[in-house]
């Protein structure tokens, strides 16, 4: 059983096995094993690494959740002249690898085009939104919308808003008003939490959740938020919970009664409703049909509206309020 001779310690072995047994010259051994004999003559020597041990260990005691880099540059200002790949072979030999959070990976969101609802409770939109107290301590608002007449229908005011938190309000407002077909919403952690989605799941209700990066998919909820800012939060100081509360309670009875919108032909939200509903009633003591229904009947999930020829569409819808009005 021969073993072939490659690496210099091999050769370093024959050769010493040739010097004692055959009892030729180091120079002849070397000359046989083709072994330089600088390397023949050279002795290894321990690596010696207790120093930048020793400070690493009371560096990364101290400041336990710094990198290599940040070890690197303060041994080097203490003194230890050493360089990065050999204090990189004693930072990993040490097992002082500072392990990186995964980043969480939301699942391929699908796009959904805010289409028009047709009636209310067919789409409610959610969204969170945070600001400061006088004494620098943070608040979030919790903003529910409904997409059809832009009511306001829940502005929920705390320090901490989870996603059970989320689940009593949106109960209340089923409670209150009937459930929502649809409800779009951000890919926040209190959203996308399993509770909430078996929540959703077991009253019936599809959580259409706009992609990553993309505000604009959740328009009617954004609009709000942004007259909140600009009328409510940019213009108070808040000393409390409770004042922020009140406030906007106030803002929320303004906006949906008195407050003209500009989509909705500068009427109220509750003006539009009313309008609607009286239409619909119309139409159904003429035509036996609702113009539109209620989430509590399951209509399906908002679509795009389809294209049409638009010169049916204005003689149809001429007709219509001509017996409308009639």
């Amino acid at each position: 059983n021969h073993k072939k001779v490659v690496n210099p310690a091999d050769k370093k072995e024959a050769a010493d096995y040739l010097v004692k047994q055959k009892q030729c010259s180091v120079s002849k051994a070397c000359t046989i094993v083709q072994l330089p004999r600088s390397n023949y003559d050279y002795e290894h020597k321990v690596k010696d690494d207790t120093e930048i041990e020793t400070a690493l260990g009371t560096l990364t005691n101290k400041h336990p959740v710094i990198g290599f880099w940040k070890c690197y540059h303060r041994v080097r200002k203490a003194g230890n002249g050493c360089n990065h790949k050999r204090l990189r072979r004693v930072y990993r030999k040490m097992n002082l690898n500072i392990r990186r959070k995964a980043k969480y990976r939301l699942p391929e969101r699908v796009k959904h085009k805010p289409g028009v609802a047709t009636g209310i409770n067919q789409s409610w939109s959610i969204d969170f939104m945070s600001d400061t107290l006088k004494d620098g301590r943070s608040f979030r608002l919790f903003n529910v919308i409904d997409d059809f007449n832009r009511e306001s229908l829940a502005i929920e005011a705390d320090t901490s808003l989870p996603s059970l938190r989320v689940q009593r309000v949106l109960e209340r407002l089923l409670n209150e008003r009937g459930k929502p077909a649809n409800i779009r919403c951000d890919n926040g952690p209190e959203f996308i939490a399993r509770s909430l989605q078996q929540w959703c799941t077991g009253h019936r209700i599809t959580l259409q959740y706009i992609q990553p990066g993309k505000p604009m998919q959740n328009a009617y909820i954004e609009r709000k938020n942004g007259s909140i800012r600009r009328e409510l939060l940019n213009v108070y100081l808040f000393s409390s919970l409770n004042e922020v509360r009140v406030m906007a309670q106030e803002w929320r009875n303004d906006y949906n009664h008195y407050r003209p919108h500009k989509a909705l032909r500068y009427r109220t939200p509750m003006e539009y409703r009313k309008i609607c509903e009286q239409i619909n009633q119309k139409r159904v003591n003429i035509f036996g049909v609702a113009l539109s229904t209620p989430a509590s009947g399951n209509p399906p999930n908002i679509a795009a509206l389809p294209v049409v020829d638009n010169a049916v569409e204005q003689q149809t819808t001429f007709q219509q309020k001509t017996l409308l009005l009639n």
